[in-house]
């Protein structure tokens, strides 16, 4: 489970132009997404327009139920908002992992904003970016390239993949330990530096990114610092469970145990179909689990 920086805001939503007006970045609260579509002009005037108007709307109804959003999947309802109803439905597969909703919220507003945009236009591409869990949707012939990071802390980019229209890909989300205050928008209850899955949508790869994550662990090491979640951030849906905050120094075969453990896991959900792909990382170790159409040197 991870939780998510609280769903409230002061100001109300931001829209910039970017790139020479070829991004639009749209920010309210804790929502921050670059957006990009590849077509005319027109469409991407047309497409552009039917993101804003979505964004306009997402924090607010997410605060409505947002109650509702911080408990345990396996006992709520399915919930009235469009957004709200993604995150659900996209961590209900890992509801034996006690996760709440909040797990997907990043992917799910990315989705969100991508299906209404796609449906209003033509386009050769169009991606949604937020925060780097990725929503993108590819014409016949085209490519999408994303670079991998290793490592949330540093941010650096170690090397790509690149995916095409007929991978069954259409979602890229990032977790790791990087926590709050130490390179992370969000809390993880493993020790990875980063793990990046690859899913058929941004809410489903957010989601078994954050749990997989979590299994990337040595509990009880005494090189692992931990506090509850609440204690750090007192609107956290973890509530007292107790989260990553800080790894000291690990031996190599330390972090082959860690490994391991989220590989076994991410081979269940690759099993089980909620996955494409996963990239595990810790301390420059690094484990792939599926097959990835292109990795190749940043």
């Amino acid at each position: 489970m991870e939780s998510r920086a609280c769903l409230t805001a002061d100001t109300g939503p931001q829209f910039a132009w970017l790139n020479r007006r070829r991004t639009l970045h749209c920010n309210h609260g804790p929502i921050d997404l670059l957006i990009q579509v590849d077509g005319s002009t027109a469409q991407r005037r047309r497409a552009m327009q039917a993101a804003i108007e979505c964004f306009m709307d997402i924090l607010p109804d997410l605060t409505t139920e947002l109650a509702q959003l911080r408990a345990g999947v396996d006992s709520i309802e399915m919930p009235r908002g469009s957004v709200a109803r993604r995150m659900v439905q996209a961590c209900l597969p890992f509801s034996d992992e006690r996760v709440t909703p909040m797990a997907a919220v990043a992917g799910a507003v990315a989705d969100e904003v991508l299906d209404e945009m796609r449906t209003v236009a033509d386009y050769r591409r169009i991606w949604v970016n937020n925060g780097g869990d990725i929503a993108f949707c590819l014409a016949q012939g085209q490519r999408f390239r994303c670079g991998l990071v290793p490592d949330l802390v540093t941010g650096r980019c170690d090397s790509h993949i690149e995916l095409t229209c007929t991978d069954g890909i259409a979602g890229i989300a990032t977790s790791g330990s990087a926590g709050k205050g130490g390179g992370g928008r969000s809390f993880s209850l493993g020790i990875a530096d980063s793990v990046t899955v690859l899913a058929a949508s941004a809410a489903r790869a957010d989601a078994a990114a954050t749990l997989i994550a979590n299994h990337v662990d040595l509990p009880g090491h005494h090189a692992v610092k931990r506090g509850a979640a609440r204690d750090i951030d007192p609107d956290s849906d973890l509530g007292q469970r107790q989260v990553t905050l800080s790894v000291d120094r690990l031996t190599s075969n330390e972090i082959t145990t860690a490994l391991e453990a989220g590989v076994s896991y991410a081979r269940c959900c690759l099993s089980a179909g909620r996955i494409a792909a996963a990239i595990l990382c810790l301390r420059g170790q690094k484990r792939v689990v599926g097959s990835l159409p292109l990795l190749a040197a940043a």
